[in-house]
């Protein structure tokens, strides 16, 4: 157990296991994540079925039971004004782009090949890809650097949603957990973007 770090961020924190791994198959998991009793075994199959896939992205749930989309397209900075700061009543005059992003056209209880944005709330990798690209960025410190880790994977592998691999997250919404989680959360945006390329609409 690594500790004595202080608060590294996400991605470096992570990162501090690396040199430690001696598995096949690798784990990034929030801490307000349930994960469902078969989750483990059912990722494990599926990446014996599917040797191409790199990374697999779980059906995720709420506390109530409703379906979180947590798998997304690429991000417009449009987009992603919406879903943070917005007025309410905005979202249902652009529901289209809304949900075009979160793959909700795809996202239900049948297997999506070729994800582009997985979320680093539950991310089940490859551990020789995860070490190959040196785990995530460690230049966020908080928010996109699940994303800037799924568009390097994409490079290498396949990243797939598994509906099989069932999650509880009870986190999420950066916009309404402060000034400090903003400022963080908009200058990962500009690393994400200046470094993969910018999406205004």
């Amino acid at each position: 157990m690594k500790c004595g770090h202080g608060n590294l961020g996400y991605g470096k924190a992570n990162n501090l296991v690396i040199p430690e791994l001696a598995s096949d198959f690798h784990l990034v998991m929030n801490p307000d994540v349930e994960v469902a009793e078969d989750a483990i075994g059912a990722a494990l199959r599926s990446f014996g079925a599917h040797p191409e896939v790199g990374l697999v992205a779980p059906a995720v749930f709420g506390a109530g039971g409703e379906r979180q989309y947590l798998c997304k397209r690429y991000p417009s900075l449009w987009v992603l004004f919406l879903r943070g700061f917005a007025p309410r009543f905005l979202h249902g005059l652009f529901r289209r782009s809304l949900d075009a992003y979160e793959m909700r056209d795809a996202i239900a209880d049948r297997y999506v090949a070729r994800v582009p944005l997985a979320s680093g709330c539950f991310m089940a990798v490859r551990t020789a890809l995860f070490r190959q690209l040196g785990g995530f960025d460690p230049g966020y410190f908080m928010y996109f650097e699940d994303y800037d880790l799924s568009v390097r994977l994409a490079r290498e592998c396949q990243l797939a949603y598994e509906p099989a691999v069932r999650i509880v997250h009870r986190g999420g919404d950066a916009a309404g957990k402060g000034a400090q989680h903003i400022l963080w959360f908009a200058r990962s945006a500009g690393r994400f973007f200046s470094r993969h390329g910018w999406k205004v609409v």
